[in-house]
């Protein structure tokens, strides 16, 4: 009876001190594991799948059981030096639990960068299909009819409560898998167990990064930090993580990651998320987050004696919660109480290779008890907490639903909170995403449209024109109406953001970031009145290609995203003859009309009747010292890419086949030795530079490209800013640790200016320099020819981020293509 008595010990842990907490132990000890419960163990065949898919069972109930396939023994997987489990053991594992116990069903929820399984384990007792679908039925109705949900005896007595364990979602930070196997094992096997069970189901994501993991590094295979994609979903592990968070909706969830010093646990310091109703978070945030401290300390491990809350022990900003690029800040807007756990016992990095097998297999240990502690803690929270948990939920949507202005939160709500953590917005009553004439770019507001409905925002299609406040909108124009249940999600995408520079003195991470002002498309915001729209909910943007012109003429396309460059790209990949204007306009000839209704049906491109004039245009080889999102971004627009470094460069990279260089990271002119230095000179007297940020404004000095003089900007300085182009037309860009120009030499123009900061966060440095104010009305993209004889562009700005600011991807297409000799 394990797990009843560890259960209840860790509930008495609610009024006891933390002194009285429980020690934590583990199913897989003498006498705790599978061989004492055998009534549990079922060894129920699995169903073979060649892909480890879910089986596709007639029977839609608990236990789903899946023959997870087996990857071959991997001695240079790194977790194996700590004595952590190695990938390649985790399928043979999982499949022997399935067998054994009618209480565990593993799914692959999708693959990792590089083709790997990721495992998602549900834990539950056994349901009949009619028992699984009146589940489903009632968390839709929680979503759906929270009213109606709110007043169901039914639902609030037998709703299994949901609880979503993410592990490992960076690579090089192993235990999270590894302490959630214990609990697994146990739920599995311990009889009391059922009981919990029969309540609640467990999910867990047993490891978000497997690519990583398997490396020893933080990202995955493509070199992306997972923990910042949420609501960008750039790559194929989040957009996972984010489906499962959606269909799931998870009460409660736990991030597990590592390391900080005694172990921290969320909630997070001030500036907290603006679009959160935080009175239905931070109660039981800062409760469950008290008891998990109580658990880990009574581990009795000096390394976790002292465990940190940020909310109650940390500085405003030092470690916030207002960005929805994180697991936990994400998943809150889907209704749960989430969590970052960091793990104490650093054994990555520099760790792992200097210190001995020994002391790093005992510090993982530790951190294994601490995962395991947490995530025992968090299940017994919520079995005790389970009503006004669900309660909160239907809650927050009732008041999405409602369109209910968020509610103040007094000070001493909980010990501790005050006017440095009150964050709240207005919701606008609308969102317009227009089609025809009033849309800049089809394929933009498609793409965006898309994005939304896949985290679960509501967009509508009009099925007739309509007018909102005062402004005519053609049918097929979509609305983002935010009475909606999930209406933070869809507000925090696509809202401007704030500036709160003035707030807090430093932020953990990125402060600004903007769907509608970022992503490219034409949005409007209604910010009250009725809203009677007729139309239909949307499962998929309609298509958005388009050709106007009349037989016989030349087509002209005007680069407005970066789809666009990547039908450029595909144009000139088939040898169609393209030309480019003065203005930066793409002409096709008449002749390859075919190929351009082609590529604009597959990129959503729109051509027009060309005029005269233009010069030749080849496809360009790019060499590019860039990262990995650049990179990423680069090759999604169709440009041939080849990485290039100061180190690939003195090895003797060929440059003679290369039109661009690009140049934002790992490469330095003065680090080069002299053959591949006298290389760079020859191509800078024929090929064109296009730079980015530091690294980019020391290559343009070193090599003397531009005469021009880059100031940097604050070093953590990021958000949304407005800038001014050469037409003196309004626009936006993206910046972190930003760069303008000054002192300008004869041909350089200035293709975009600073304006303001929209959102986001730029101090000033200590001595006063580097601030907003410094930066307005300076050169923020610049360009010219290099009295070498390069044509350059310089950017100040961040256009490709993290594949995150979508509709500036145009910009650096056009620098290549200006550039291209």
């Amino acid at each position: 009876m394990r797990w009843l008595t560890l259960t209840l010990l860790l509930l008495a842990t609610m009024t006891t001190p933390a002194t009285a907490a429980p020690a934590v132990g583990r199913a897989h000890e003498p006498g705790n594991g599978p061989e004492r419960n055998q009534v549990a163990a079922v060894d129920a065949p699995l169903h073979a799948s060649a892909r480890g898919d879910n089986w596709p069972d007639a029977n839609p109930g608990y236990p789903r059981r899946t023959l997870l396939r087996v990857y071959p023994e991997d001695q240079a997987d790194r977790s194996i030096k700590l004595g952590l489990a190695p990938y390649h053991s985790l399928a043979p594992r999982l499949n022997d639990l399935q067998r054994r116990s009618d209480r565990v069903s593993v799914e692959v929820v999708g693959r990792s960068t590089a083709g790997r399984d990721l495992y998602l384990v549900t834990l539950t007792a056994p349901e009949s299909p009619a028992e699984t679908r009146r589940q489903e039925a009632w968390r839709d109705k929680i979503e759906n009819d929270p009213v109606g949900a709110a007043r169901d005896v039914f639902l609030r007595g037998g709703y299994k409560a949901p609880v979503w364990i993410n592990a490992n979602i960076h690579g090089d930070e192993w235990e999270g898998t590894d302490g959630a196997l214990r609990v697994i094992e146990d739920l599995a096997f311990d009889p009391a167990a059922r009981d919990f069970l029969r309540r609640h189901r467990v999910y867990v994501n047993l490891t978000a990064n497997p690519d990583g993991r398997v490396a020893g590094t933080r990202a995955n295979a493509s070199g992306f930090d997972l923990n910042r994609d949420f609501v960008t979903s750039s790559q194929p592990e989040s957009r996972a993580m984010r489906d499962v968070v959606k269909r799931v909706q998870p009460l409660l969830v736990l991030d597990e990651h590592g390391y900080v010093a005694n172990t921290l646990i969320e909630p997070t310091t001030p500036p907290h998320g603006q679009n959160y109703d935080f009175d239905l978070y931070i109660e039981h945030g800062y409760a469950g987050g008290l008891r998990m401290e109580d658990a880990v300390r009574a581990l009795g491990h000096p390394e976790a004696a002292t465990p940190e809350i940020p909310f109650r022990d940390y500085e405003p900003g030092v470690w916030d919660g207002w960005a929805p690029i994180y697991t936990a800040q994400y998943s809150m807007y889907h209704g749960a109480v989430s969590y970052t756990i960091e793990i104490p016992m650093r054994v990555n990095r520099g760790d792992y290779t200097t210190q001995p097998v020994m002391e790093l297999r005992r510090r993982s240990a530790i951190n294994t008890d601490v995962v395991e502690a947490t995530i025992r803690s968090a299940l017994a929270y919520v079995q005790q907490h389970r009503t006004a948990m669900v309660d909160n939920q239907i809650e927050m949507f009732r008041r999405g639903l409602a369109g209910e202005p968020q509610r103040v939160v007094p000070d001493g709500f909980v010990p501790g909170f005050g006017p440095e953590d009150r964050y709240t917005t207005e919701f606008p009553r609308a969102y317009v995403i227009p089609v025809g004439d009033g849309q800049r770019s089809g394929q933009a507001a498609a793409r965006l449209v898309d994005h939304l409905v896949a985290h679960d925002v509501r967009v509508k299609r009009a099925d007739r024109p309509f007018t909102l406040g005062d402004r005519a909108y053609p049918a097929g124009s979509y609305v983002v109406d935010l009475h909606q249940p999930k209406r933070a999600l869809a507000n925090v995408m696509l809202e401007a953001g704030r500036d709160i520079s003035d707030h807090v003195p430093v932020m953990y991470d990125i402060s600004g970031w903007s769907h509608r002002l970022l992503w490219g498309a034409s949005v409007d915001v209604v910010r009250d009145g009725p809203l009677h729209v007729r139309g239909r909910d949307v499962a998929a943007a309609s298509p958005t290609g388009s050709l106007h012109a009349p037989e016989g003429s030349d087509l002209a396309l005007t680069l407005v995203d970066g789809k666009d460059a990547a039908a450029v790209n595909d144009l000139l990949a088939r040898g169609v003859e393209v030309r480019r204007q003065d203005d930066g306009t793409i002409v096709v000839p008449a002749s390859a009309r075919a190929a351009a209704e082609e590529v604009s049906d597959r990129y959503g491109a729109r051509f027009t009747a060309a005029g005269p004039g233009g010069t030749p245009l080849r496809r360009p080889a790019v060499a590019g010292a860039v990262a990995a999102d650049e990179l990423k971004a680069l090759r999604d627009m169709g440009f041939d890419v080849r990485p290039v470094s100061t180190e690939v460069l003195n090895a003797g990279f060929d440059l003679s086949g290369v039109d661009v260089l690009l140049v934002s990271s790992g490469l330095r002119y003065d680090h080069l030795v002299a053959p591949a230095k006298a290389a760079v000179d020859a191509f800078l007297a024929r090929g064109g530079v296009v730079t980015r940020g530091a690294t980019g404004a020391r290559f343009n000095a070193d090599a003397g490209v531009l005469p021009v003089r880059a100031v940097a900007g604050r070093e953590d300085a990021n958000g949304v800013v407005s800038v001014v182009d050469g037409a003196g037309a309004v626009g936006h860009a993206f910046v972190y640790a930003p760069y303008w120009f000054t002192d300008l030499g004869p041909g350089v123009v200035v293709r975009q200016r600073y304006q303001d900061l929209v959102a986001g966060h730029w101090a000033t440095r200590p001595d006063g320099s580097g601030g907003q104010a410094e930066a307005a009305g300076q050169a923020a993209v610049v360009a010219g020819t290099s009295p070498r004889g390069a044509r350059a562009v310089l950017f100040g700005t961040e256009p490709l981020f993290r594949d995150h600011p979508k509709g500036l991807y145009w910009q650096v297409a056009d620098a290549i293509f200006a550039t291209v000799g």
